[in-house]
């Protein structure tokens, strides 16, 4: 799940699904978003959309090379990249770093020791705090009290209503994916039929006055998934 204020974004890059799923767990009870991602071919992609603050990057991917994969990093993305691999030989690591690595960790890593490295490089960024509140408009998201109000008027929200609306509102103007807002809001792939996501947008347009006909506020991007529109809330 999201959480509405998290320390960072992280986008993990890892085949290992068990060793994903334990990193995922340990790093967002920390605070942070962790979205993950298994195949190589989808991280360019990615680390446009999400923007995260920063990769964690394995190098043995089954589709891709990694080093290949964070050198493309290195010329199209402007945070640091940590790889994260069972490489252990100091040439593997001088490749990485040469290659644009801000940090190289090798498989085995105590979970204490991953986290105080990526907070020694978030902390090089020099990058501002989150906010834990969002306005456009009329339109306020409280995130420290999970509250929404709208024309001076409080909106009733579900959990998953506001966690839906804090995500897209955190990324307004962006178009997010289906497979982004499944994997990151209810924790599983979108499978091509599940309805949860457009039952929960269709709430989510009835309590904000939005037309679901012809949203303006909320518009769907036909064939990608939704967008939140930032001038649209007066």
């Amino acid at each position: 799940m999201i959480t509405p204020d998290p320390k960072a974004r992280l986008l993990l890059v890892e085949d290992d699904r068990r060793l994903a799923e334990l990193v995922q767990l340990y790093l967002r009870e920390q605070g942070y978003f962790v979205h993950w991602v298994a195949n190589g071919s989808r991280v360019l992609p990615l680390a446009r959309e999400l923007q995260p603050d920063l990769i964690i990057l394995d190098l043995m991917l089954p589709d891709t090379d990694g080093f290949t994969l964070c050198s493309q990093l290195a010329e199209q993305y402007d945070g640091p990249v940590l790889i994260l691999s069972a490489l252990s030989n100091s040439r593997d690591q001088i490749q990485g770093l040469n290659l644009g690595a801000a940090d190289y960790v090798v498989k085995p890593v105590e979970p204490e020791l991953l986290l105080a490295r990526i907070e020694n490089l978030l902390r090089r960024q020099n990058r501002a705090p989150l906010s834990t509140k969002l306005q456009f408009g009329s339109l306020v998201l409280n995130g420290d009290t999970r509250t929404v109000e709208f024309q001076a008027k409080e909106v009733a929200l579900t959990s998953n209503e506001f966690a839906l609306l804090w995500a897209l509102a955190s990324q307004a103007g962006k178009a997010l994916s289906r497979d982004y807002l499944y994997e990151s809001l209810l924790g599983f792939s979108y499978d091509g039929s599940d309805r949860k996501l457009d039952q929960r947008i269709s709430r989510l347009r009835k309590k904000l006055g939005d037309d679901s006909d012809s949203p303006t506020r909320i518009k769907t991007i036909w064939g990608h998934g939704y967008l939140f529109a930032p001038d649209s809330w007066l």
